[in-house]
C-alpha cells in the first residue's frame, strides 16, 4: 500500500487518474473530515478523475495512516505540513484543494499559509465554528465511537439516504480510534479560522445546504461572504448538513465546473 512519511507520520494515500494518457493533468487533493478517511470521497472520484489527477489521503490517526502518539499530537502546522508535502511530492507542487467538514479547516489554513500550493479551494459543509468536544467526546468515551456515529448520523445524512447507505457511513466513521477522536477534538476546539479567513486569496467555492438540519449557523455563511467576497457560494436544498455525502454527484459536478474556470492559473 502507498504511504508517504511526513514529520514521523506515515500517511496512506490513493491516486486516481483516468485522464487521457497523453495529457498532463492538474491535481485535485481531497481532505476528509472528522472520523472519516479516503472512502468518504468515493462518489466524487469518478467525476473528478476523468479530468484531473485525484489524490486522497488519510489524515494522521484516521483510516490506514499511523496512529497518534498522544492527545497533543495534532496541530494546525502539522496538518498543513502533511497536505503541503503530499502536494509537493505527489501533486506537482500545486493543486485544486477540496475539503469536507473539518477537513476544510485544514484546507483553509493550507491556502492561507502555503498559497503557492493551492490553485483553488472548494469547501463542502465546512463550519467556521466547529463543535466543542463536550457532548460528542463524552458519548464516545461512554459508548464508543460507533455508537456516537449512529446517534449523530440522522442530521448529517438527512432523510433521503437509504438504510444501507446510513449503515455504510456509521461503519466508516465508527471505525475511528478513540485516541484519534480525543486528540482531534482537542485540536479542533481551539482553532479560529474565521479570524484570518480574509487572508485566503485564491478562488474559493463554498458548498453548503439550505437544510434546517445544518450543523453550522447562518452566521458562518455570512462570514464567508464578508471575509471572502471573491467566493462562490452554492446552497443545495438538501435535508442533511453533510452535503458532500448526501449529494456527492451534484457537488462534484459543481466543483468540476468551478475548477475548470480556473484551471491553468497559478496560485
Amino acid at each position: 500500500m502507498p504511504y508517504i512519511n511526513v514529520a514521523n507520520a506515515d500517511l496512506f494515500y490513493e491516486i486516481d487518474d483516468y485522464t487521457d494518457p497523453w495529457a498532463t493533468p492538474e491535481t485535485v487533493l481531497l481532505i476528509h473530515g472528522f472520523t472519516e478517511s479516503t472512502p468518504a470521497w468515493r462518489a466524487w472520484v469518478p467525476h473528478l478523475a476523468r479530468r484531473y489527477r485525484v489524490i486522497r489521503f488519510d489524515q494522521q490517526g484516521f483510516g490506514q495512516s499511523s496512529a497518534v502518539p498522544d492527545v497533543n499530537a495534532f496541530s494546525t502546522q502539522n496538518f498543513v505540513a502533511h497536505a503541503a508535502k503530499i502536494i509537493t511530492e505527489l501533486g506537482g507542487g500545486c493543486a485544486h484543494v477540496m475539503g469536507a467538514k473539518s477537513g476544510g479547516l485544514v484546507a483553509i489554513e493550507l491556502a492561507r499559509l502555503k498559497p503557492e500550493c493551492v490553485q483553488t479551494l472548494t469547501l463542502a459543509s465546512v463550519p467556521l465554528a466547529p463543535p466543542q468536544p463536550g457532548d460528542w467526546l463524552q458519548h464516545m468515551e461512554a459508548h464508543g465511537v460507533k455508537s456516537w456515529a449512529r446517534d449523530t448520523m440522522p442530521p448529517r445524512l438527512g432523510s433521503r439516504m437509504p438504510a444501507a447507505g446510513f449503515e455504510w457511513w456509521v461503519n466508516l466513521m465508527g471505525s475511528t480510534r478513540i485516541e484519534t477522536a480525543r486528540a482531534y477534538m482537542r485540536w479542533v476546539s481551539n482553532i479560529d479560522v474565521g479570524r484570518t479567513l480574509h487572508e485566503v486569496k485564491c478562488p474559493v467555492l463554498v458548498l453548503t445546504t439550505e437544510s434546517p438540519r445544518r450543523a453550522y449557523s447562518r452566521s458562518d455563511v455570512d462570514l464567508y461572504r464578508e471575509k471572502l467576497p471573491q467566493a462562490e457560494i452554492v446552497a443545495l436544498p438538501v435535508d442533511g448538513y453533510h452535503v458532500g455525502a448526501t449529494d456527492p454527484d451534484e457537488c462534484a459536478q459543481i466543483a468540476l465546473r468551478f475548477v475548470a474556470r480556473h484551471a491553468g492559473a497559478q496560485a
